[in-house]
């Protein structure tokens, strides 16, 4: 496994070094020569990219470019799809997720992903929504710890001052918005070091869109994020890089701002000004 799972109220081990320091200038994820198929069909083509610690990183282009299958890949969830195969390394603190001594669950701990329509388990209140993920991964030991982690979470959700006189009931009497940042809350209880973020304000109005990308401006301060966006004006205005892909190819990525003024790619400057997408 990536590191000793425990079951204090950080998740990590008192007595080993932490493998993950909250270093801005360093570089958290490093994707190399990643390429993915689903059966024969190839989409995602040997792309290189490197992730900042404590930023927010946009991935965008048109429809079917590989955003969704790369992020997948970036906590192994690409290799429980139908047919999911990769090639190439992604590297978490210089060490190969895909490595043969690597456990699957073990990056997905470290790796969080929320998905573009919200997921809510139906079955479950708003309170076990969130302590679900604590549950299975036992990051709690004394009586009460389990709720404080849960209250922890929804504040760093932003969504505990609209859910705190109803824990109990049903995580999907909430609005789409709200059960986003539920689900943002359960992926972040367990303390990922990195967050990835599937299209989360797809299917969200304006409002409950702003309120999500408040919330990934604040939590970049603890997590390092990565947003698929079909919305050109949300990368602009809360990631720190951009990268732009199309037919599975990572086309140009740099700092948000640079990529959005001077583009050095014809193609880049295509898609953003609309001229195809």
């Amino acid at each position: 496994m990536l590191y000793e799972m425990t079951n204090n109220i950080t998740g990590r081990s008192t007595t080993e070094k932490p493998l993950y320091a909250r270093d801005k200038s360093r570089y958290m994820l490093e994707v190399v020569r990643l390429s993915a198929w689903y059966g024969k069909m190839k989409a995602v083509n040997e792309i290189s990219m490197k992730i900042k610690a404590q930023a927010i990183t946009a991935l965008i282009g048109p429809s079917g470019c590989g955003k969704s299958t790369l992020i997948r890949c970036m906590n192994r969830m690409h290799e429980v799809s139908d047919g999911g195969k990769v090639s190439g390394q992604v590297l978490l603190d210089g060490r190969d997720i895909y490595g043969k001594d690597v456990d699957a669950v073990s990056v997905r701990r470290r790796i969080g992903m929320v998905f573009q329509k919200p997921t809510a388990f139906p079955t479950m209140s708003i309170f076990d929504n969130v302590a679900s993920g604590i549950n299975l991964t036992r990051l709690w030991s004394r009586k009460g710890e389990l709720q404080e982690l849960v209250e922890h979470s929804l504040k760093k959700a932003a969504l505990w001052e609209e859910v705190k006189d109803k824990l109990n009931r049903s995580g999907v009497s909430l609005s789409g918005g709200q059960q986003q940042r539920l689900c943002i809350a359960r992926a972040i209880a367990i303390e990922p070091e990195i967050l990835l973020l599937d299209e989360p304000c797809s299917a969200l109005d304006p409002i409950s869109t702003l309120k999500i990308e408040e919330l990934m401006l604040e939590i970049k301060k603890d997590y390092t994020v990565v947003i698929v966006t079909h919305n050109m004006q949300q990368a602009a205005r809360v990631s720190d890089f951009t990268g732009f892909l199309l037919l599975g190819e990572l086309i140009e990525f740099a700092p948000t701002k640079e990529l959005f003024s001077i583009p050095h790619d014809k193609r880049t400057e295509d898609y953003i000004t609309g001229r195809f997408g």
